[in-house]
């Protein structure tokens, strides 16, 4: 049931259902152990209802948690320099929960936290009360999981992959024996960030990457776009943007923000990602929680994380956007058709998850 628009931000808004969530999340999702030390940062912009249920979730299971509280920066995934407290703290963190608005995801102090000490690490940039009960309360996350690695398998087999919408997106791709990672998983392993559960991400051979993308759901960052009103249109050669356009502001929104990095890498399509988190249905804005609307595809500009499996590099940024009811081809056969699954098994996990339609 939607409630009315209004009645968000006051404290006791779905408090039962953010308990249930931040102890799911912390419990089942991230696997906080007793002992372990649990570093929480957030910004200005991060909803505190949220930083404060996670931190006492841990607690509540003999977790130490640290909250680290700091202003928005700039430079979203690429702050070179952040406080030197907050680095300092999760470079000595066992579990790392990111919920800053302008997370320091591909900065020196996350690749000495994660890549290096091993912190296992979640980006849940902006979380707040919706997306924590959307993503996290509504959902088996077991479940969610089994579809995701029946979608990393099936996609592993695949040569070639084509996704196209009645919007206009023809972008084709060849995998080449490439791996996918399956970034909604439990946080099990030292040193392997995860992502909120329903997303899989995946790079082709970036010089197969051809044809043209259509972003018709939601674009973060720039920040000052957010839900998209106007399609956002690249057309791409090599893996590479080669021309931005659309009839809405939001084009050359978009436009002007790559072009401000003067960096060539910030044109590079970095990766590929479905989304299938069944507690999403709609775009609302906040990128987490739109990556994963159910049976939307995602793609990253700009830096490429090693974790990707693509050739990997460092950009001064990087920004993701939503292509809603996407057609999905793979070899030829149709696996997804307008934002539908076709493809059986994953049909039938559908339905097991008891999503509407399957």
């Amino acid at each position: 049931m939607e409630i009315n628009i209004g009645i968000e931000m006051r404290d006791e808004y779905k408090r039962l259902e953010v308990a249930k969530g931040a102890l799911k999340f912390v419990r089942d999702f991230m696997l906080v152990k007793p002992g372990e030390n649990v570093v929480i940062n957030y910004d200005t912009c991060v909803d505190e209802r949220v930083v404060k249920a996670l931190a006492e979730a841990v607690y509540a299971i003999d977790g130490v948690p640290s909250v680290v509280y700091t202003p928005t920066g700039t430079g979203f995934y690429a702050q070179s320099k952040p406080p030197a407290p907050l680095a300092a703290a999760v470079c000595s963190a066992d579990v790392w929960i990111e919920l800053a608005y302008a997370p320091i995801m591909h900065g020196e102090a996350y690749r000495q936290a994660v890549d290096v000490n091993g912190a296992r690490y979640i980006c849940a940039t902006g979380l707040d009360v919706e997306m924590l009960v959307n993503l996290i309360t509504k959902i088996d996350i077991d479940k969610v999981i089994e579809l995701g690695e029946y979608f990393k398998a099936r996609i592993e087999e695949t040569e070639e992959i084509v996704v196209k919408t009645k919007q206009g997106t023809n972008l084709r791709g060849r995998m080449g024996g490439r791996k996918v990672r399956h970034s909604g998983i439990k946080a099990k392993e030292k040193g392997y960030p995860v992502m909120m559960p329903g997303q899989t991400s995946w790079c082709p051979i970036e010089e197969t990457i051809e044809g043209t993308l259509v972003f018709d759901g939601a674009l973060f960052p720039p920040e000052s776009i957010g839900i998209l009103r106007n399609p956002v249109v690249l057309e791409l050669k090599e893996g590479r943007i080669v021309d931005v356009y659309g009839e809405g502001r939001e084009a050359k929104i978009f436009k002007d923000w790559l072009d401000s990095f003067n960096d060539p890498n910030m044109y590079r399509l970095a990766h590929f990602s479905q989304g299938f988190n069944p507690g999403v249905t709609k775009v609302t804005g906040r990128i987490v929680e739109d990556e994963r609307v159910f049976g939307c595809m995602e793609f990253g500009i700009g830096s490429q994380g090693v974790k990707v499996g693509g050739a990997h590099w460092n950009a001064a940024s990087h920004t993701d956007g939503i292509v809603l009811y996407p057609t999905i081809i793979l070899d030829g056969e149709l696996f997804e058709e307008d934002g539908v699954y076709i493809d059986a098994k994953a049909r039938e996990i559908c339905r097991q998850l008891g999503i509407e339609g399957y």
